[in-house]
């Protein structure tokens, strides 16, 4: 009996070995290959690099961006389905964007209301299609929302101003409404220059660590809403999380 079990514990290292073996040699590959990557594109600035679900690609992130590196020298652009019908690649892109969106300093945002459920939001405040999902939240006494400014200058030459205008005001929450209802449109907007600039700055900074390109977008409950939809915003705010019961024995 001893010696059967000294065969299974010697048996049960060889394994072990054998495994931690496979796994350094696993990484050895991937730093071999990472820095392959580097000296073929120097100038490459990425947040991760792995294997890749497709056996000859490494998987690489760099912000809110995914793609693949071939161990021939090539970057590799596209999308990864798996067999059964899911998109790989957007799957992991959301992942991270979730991640970062967790992460966000929420001191930083404008906070109105005090609802129980989390609305993120970013957003212009001369932008159409912002002020229609303002028009659907403001009505909400379920809510708290946070707000970051993404001023869209290049075709909204006053959203700066009228978002530095926000944050400077002592009541922020009914300065936001008054913008929002075009109370400001097509006036000038009382607002020194510089006043506020640094907050709004610090704003448009954290949308762009979250890949904003575009406004309104929203996370409401952590889920990912882009541009005014309306019935997919109300469907999850409408949408009682589910409660795990008990089971039977």
């Amino acid at each position: 009996m001893r010696i059967n079990g000294r065969i299974r514990l010697v048996g049960g290292l060889m394994l072990l070995l054998v495994a931690v073996a496979g796994f350094s040699m696993a990484n050895d590959d991937v730093k071999t290959e990472k820095e392959n990557l580097m000296k073929s594109f120097p100038n490459l600035r990425i947040d991760s690099f792995r294997e890749s679900p497709l056996k000859g690609l490494y998987e690489i992130t760099a912000s809110d961006q995914v793609f693949y590196f071939s161990p021939a020298g090539y970057l590799v652009f596209g999308e990864i389905w798996s067999k059964d019908g899911k998109n790989l690649t957007a799957e992991l892109r959301e992942k991270i964007v979730s991640e970062r969106i967790n992460g966000l300093p929420l001191d930083k945002a404008l906070k109105i209301g005090n609802g129980p459920k989390k609305v993120i939001e970013f957003t212009d405040p001369d932008c159409p299609y912002c002020r229609k999902v303002d028009s659907f939240l403001s009505k909400r006494t379920d809510v708290t929302r946070y707000i970051y400014f993404v001023p869209l200058r290049s075709i909204h030459p006053d959203a700066e101003k009228k978002a530095r205008y926000i944050l400077f005001q002592p009541d922020r929450a009914k300065a936001f409404q008054d913008v929002f209802a075009g109370q400001l449109d097509g006036k000038p907007v009382a607002i020194a220059d510089g006043v506020q600039q640094q907050q709004l700055e610090e704003m448009e900074k954290i949308a762009a660590g979250v890949g904003i390109r575009g406004t309104p977008a929203l996370w409401i409950e952590g889920a990912h809403v882009n541009g005014a939809d309306i019935q997919r915003i109300s469907g999850l705010l409408n949408k009682e999380k589910e409660v795990s019961k008990p089971q039977a024995y």
